[in-house]
């Protein structure tokens, strides 16, 4: 006889599938954090506070109860898009002053490379005077409502290690992502979709799935990456030979075989198998509701600049942000590629403005008439900032590009309860070096973690030894953008 055991993993495996993005794995990876908590029994190792079923406002008052981050990978060009300087136009062509650039080395160029001046021309936009690029006409519509953050500095230089730093507050592999920190400490408002979702266009990503993992958080906790094209989620449909009576009737055997196997071991992990497989039934019925994007009006859809018969672009990728929002998701992760113009940086700025410039104002504007956007908070931003010095090589067939530059790049956020309409920083000059209101990445974490009602000193778990957090040892929260 086979033991009850493997007959459970096989009819698992049979009906739900075990490759791609699997609704058996978008279960498993997003319990319901106040059961997952309570099983673990884990608690805050700074204080010694039990966070079982912990709700929002651990900490601090809530200002958001869920986060959008636009994560642009590749670094776009500061220089073009946020923060103008005159200066460079005066010096195009000369090279950079010695005393500016001293000590400082580069993956590409060398340190006295001539200076390249803004591609484009610059205005004042809004109320709050806001300063943008030609380029994002739409997000200058919505630049009232939006903070820019233009001294901010990151520890790492490199592209995968940069990513990795601004997602999970390390350049090195392993650690858990902003999304897990916060669904592991607060949980989701939904019991039927993922809490901590992840979306993706325009290409590859150097830091790859290790940006959206849970690191050593329990592994429910991590990010569920979406497909990008056909199905976002595989097997939410049953299969033709399945209809909803006999479904039922098999899960209703797994969960018997599941539960004898759990009164035998006593496992916490067989507790959340059963969960788990409840979970995915109640998906089958929630999540084709979400991504079907056919309920929207078309005035909605032009808004967002979305062809409804290509899935997986920004703009679609931004409606269904909203979608998610609304339906009770936590940490809502967007990444897009294709910001890394080592050479010209012109043509690629263009493109990747008219790929995201429409559907990011868009859903800033959505979210506000929809009255989400005072506890949305929404994100965007690169990994590092690009060079006031020119990129060109023959051998490399590059020109008129700009290099990496981990000194000084600008971010922004929007809704949230953050104090909108500001421009907070400021660089020199040249745009090489903060000398005001300087920004740490690990400042933009623990103020996003604020938002959401979380002291981002006492979230913390320990692992090998000693406790971790989000921001290691560092972070601030930014109160010019959050005070009153």
């Amino acid at each position: 006889m086979i033991p009850s055991n493997q007959i459970a993993d096989s009819t698992r495996r049979q009906f739900f599938g075990t490759c791609g993005v699997g609704l058996g794995k978008v279960a498993l990876a997003s319990m319901l954090a106040r059961d997952a908590l309570a099983g673990d029994g884990h608690s805050n190792s700074a204080t010694g506070a039990d966070i079982s079923g912990a709700t929002p406002g651990l900490h601090r008052p809530v200002k958001a109860k869920r986060v959008i981050y636009l994560f642009m990978a590749g670094a776009p060009s500061q220089l073009d898009l946020f923060d103008y300087k005159p200066k460079l136009v005066e010096l195009e062509g000369q090279p950079i002053p010695p005393s500016v650039i001293d000590g400082q080395r580069y993956a590409f160029i060398q340190p006295d490379a001539a200076v390249l001046a803004p591609r484009f021309k610059f205005d004042s936009h809004g109320q709050s005077g806001a300063q943008l690029s030609e380029v994002l006409p739409h997000l200058a519509t919505v630049c009232d409502d939006v903070t820019f953050l233009r001294a901010v500095h990151t520890d790492q230089f490199n592209h995968s290690p940069a990513q990795l730093f601004v997602n999970t507050g390390s350049g090195i592999p392993g650690r858990p992502a902003m999304g897990s920190w916060v669904t592991y400490g607060i949980g989701s408002e939904t019991q039927d979709l993922p809490g901590f979702v992840v979306l993706k266009s325009g290409g590859s990503l150097s830091g790859g799935a290790s940006m959206w993992n849970a690191g050593f958080l329990p592994g429910r906790f991590q990010g569920v990456p979406f497909r990008q094209s056909g199905d976002a989620i595989l097997n939410l449909a049953n299969p033709d030979e399945i209809d909803d009576s006999t479904q039922r009737e098999t899960l209703n055997l797994i969960r018997k075989l599941n539960q004898k196997r759990l009164d035998d071991t006593g496992l916490d992990s067989i507790r959340t198998r059963i969960e788990a497989y409840e979970m995915a039934y109640r998906m089958q019925s929630r999540a084709p509701q979400v991504l079907d994007l056919s309920d929207e009006d078309q005035a909605t859809l032009d808004l967002y600049g979305v062809d409804t018969a290509k899935s997986g672009s920004f703009a679609h990728n931004c409606l269904l942000a909203r979608r998610l929002a609304e339906s009770g998701c936590r940490f809502i992760q967007l990444y897009h590629s294709g910001w890394d113009h080592h050479s010209n940086v012109e043509g690629g700025l263009k493109g990747q403005c008219k790929q995201t410039d429409q559907a990011t104002a868009a859903l800033v504007a959505d979210l506000k008439q929809r009255g989400m956007l005072d506890d949305t908070l929404v994100v965007w931003g690169g990994e590092f900032g690009r060079t006031p010095m020119v990129e060109s090589s023959a051998a490399l067939g590059r020109s008129l590009g700009r290099d990496h530059h981990p000194q000084a790049f600008t971010m922004w956020m929007a809704g949230g309860g953050i104090r909108p309409g500001q421009t907070i920083g400021k660089t020199d000059e040249l745009g090489f070096h903060p000398i005001e209101d300087a920004i740490h990445v690990h400042d933009i974490q623990a103020t996003i973690l604020n938002q959401l009602g979380i002291d981002h000193e006492r979230l913390t778990f320990t692992h090998a030894g000693r406790p971790y957090r989000l921001t290691d040892v560092h972070g601030q929260v930014i109160e010019k953008l959050v005070g009153a």
